[in-house]
């Protein structure tokens, strides 16, 4: 497969993947909202998952991108 083919495929499955750990955080952010509403501590395992979550989230994305810079790299060389 080529590396343009490659990095597209890169750049969907962490595009599926942040999409999914959005999801499993925002199960945590709203406990720890209604927590906050309910003007109640928070649980801490909700607290540490969403922390987590959050890091997970934010480490996909610097990866991918850095796979869409690749990919433009890619382009403008072929160019």
């Amino acid at each position: 497969m080529s590396k343009k083919g490659e990095l597209k495929r890169k750049i969907g499955d962490l595009e599926r993947e942040i999409e999914a750990l959005e999801k499993k955080r925002a199960r945590s952010q709203s406990a720890l909202m209604t927590a906050m509403l309910k003007k109640e501590k928070p649980d801490p395992a909700d607290e540490e998952y969403f922390r987590v979550f959050t890091a997970l989230i934010d480490g996909a994305r610097d990866e991918m991108r850095a796979a869409i810079a690749e990919l433009e790299n890619l382009k403008k060389k072929k160019s």
